[in-house]
């Protein structure tokens, strides 16, 4: 079998047939063991997809490593296909503004600051490495928070 990470599968090299993993609850399909470290765990980053979208998931945190490019179309894909209501988070604590957390691809420290969008979270980023890391949870309080720009 050969990952074809694009497709989220693995195909047959004999056969042709597909198989996708399940997803989990959070709607993740983990494929494959990475290099890459989880910044807050320290154990291997898995890729992963979620919808249409690659990424790096942790196993242990649910953590998720996403493409500064994906962060919207994914989010708001979530939403289009949500079924729940309208998620109205706590404030985030200010104390997370002080976490130091390294780059998976870079290693470099993340700036970690206040996602502008809805969703009241707090999130680390690698400009140069364009990725964002949220932590368990963040990406469903982005996606399923009030925002005055999907309303109807």
């Amino acid at each position: 079998m050969e990952l074809i990470p694009d497709r989220g599968c693995w195909v047959c090299s004999y056969c042709d047939s597909e198989w996708a993993p399940e997803a989990n609850v959070d709607g993740v399909r983990v494929l494959d063991a990475s290099a890459l470290d989880c910044p807050i765990c320290v154990v291997k980053l898995s890729k992963a997809r979620l919808l249409d979208y690659g990424l790096f998931y942790c196993e242990t945190c649910q953590g998720m490593l996403i493409q500064m490019g994906d962060l919207v179309p994914l989010t708001d894909d979530l939403r289009a296909s949500r079924g729940s209501p309208d998620y109205i988070g706590r404030p985030p604590d200010p104390k997370q503004l002080d976490r130091r957390i390294a780059c998976p691809q870079c290693r470099e420290t993340m700036d970690t600051h206040q996602y502008f969008g809805p969703g009241n979270v707090i999130i680390d980023t690698c400009e140069p490495c364009e990725v964002h890391w949220l932590d368990r949870g963040e990406l469903k309080r982005i996606a399923f928070a009030p925002d005055h720009h999907y309303s109807t």
